[in-house]
């Protein structure tokens, strides 16, 4: 097996099909790129996208996603729920065979400095590939979205890594980074109450007093009218996804609200979802290597 790197860039369009197909064609379009998934929400008007290759590949790959967005989406009339400031909103590398962080972090150095070159898209660098200690947290970088960021951009605290220190008026700003694999997980409340669900995020985040490892918001999904705690799962094996789905339905109870299901958006580890098993069913003395399609993989 070579050097595999996997991308998960986030992009500001989940409504219009044609154009995050022209995006998924421009990742896929790159020889030694795998789309592995790709996914869309339209009340977050947002869609992820997960491939690997070899690392030059998916460097290549990424900016062929991120120019194809540039052209097909305008910020300045973008509007979802989920919080975003550019037209690819954030690109992460993550080391999966043969390669270090140490690699993804040169890897979003070498993105960040391409995006700022030839499209002129400032390019703030977060999580492990962060030059700032208090640009680690994406929710610092995206402090004020594409719409605070067109004067916040200018303060000499926020200067961009990477480009102008000014928005690029159609595709906004982007922020590269290199990181764990991380579990992006919906909970979805039965209220339209959107308070409920703030209340639940900041209890459950690390920045509210709850895990470290978890980052959440409350939102409103628009199509369903019901509220949505919308959670990462920085660590999987420090707080796995039962323990996270547990509290957040104790928290949901303290207000008498229920939850109605949970969803997983793009690709997990399976070692995930057999953890969340081995808890719900109560098995003992599980192995791992009863998985009848681990043990095919091998």
């Amino acid at each position: 097996m070579g050097k595999i790197v996997q991308c998960v860039p986030n992009f500001s369009e989940g409504r219009r099909i044609e154009v995050i197909e022209e995006i998924a064609g421009a990742i896929k379009g790159v020889p030694g790129v795998k789309l592995l998934d790709y996914s869309y929400d339209k009340s977050h008007n947002r869609s992820v996208m997960t491939f690997i290759g070899d690392p030059q590949s998916v460097l290549e790959s990424a900016f062929q996603g991120a120019k194809t967005a540039a052209s097909l989406i305008d910020m300045s009339k973008h509007q979802g729920e989920h919080p975003r400031m550019g037209a690819t909103d954030v690109i992460p590398f993550i080391p999966v065979a043969r390669v270090t962080m140490e690699d993804c972090i040169k890897l979003a150095q070498a993105l960040g400095r391409r995006l700022a070159d030839e499209l002129s898209i400032p390019v703030y660098l977060y999580e492990e590939a962060a030059r700032k200690p208090e640009r680690k947290n994406l929710s610092s970088v995206r402090r004020g979205q594409y719409e605070g960021l067109l004067t916040a951009i200018r303060e000499p605290e926020r200067k961009p890594d990477f480009g102008p220190a000014e928005v690029n008026p159609r595709a906004g700003v982007t922020a590269v980074g290199a990181r764990p694999p991380l579990i992006a997980y919906n909970i979805n409340l039965d209220t339209g109450d959107v308070s409920i669900a703030q209340k639940i995020a900041r209890a459950i985040r690390g920045s509210g007093g709850g895990f470290p490892t978890i980052k959440a918001l409350g939102i409103s999904i628009e199509e369903t009218g019901k509220a949505q705690v919308t959670i990462n799962v920085c660590d999987y094996r420090q707080v796995p996804l039962h323990r996270v789905f547990e509290l957040v339905k104790r928290e949901a109870a303290r207000y008498g609200v229920a939850v109605i299901e949970s969803e997983i958006i793009g690709l997990t580890p399976l070692d995930a979802l057999a953890d969340a098993a081995e808890f719900y069913l109560q098995l003992a003395g599980f192995d791992r290597n009863q998985i009848l399609e681990k043990r095919l993989l091998e």
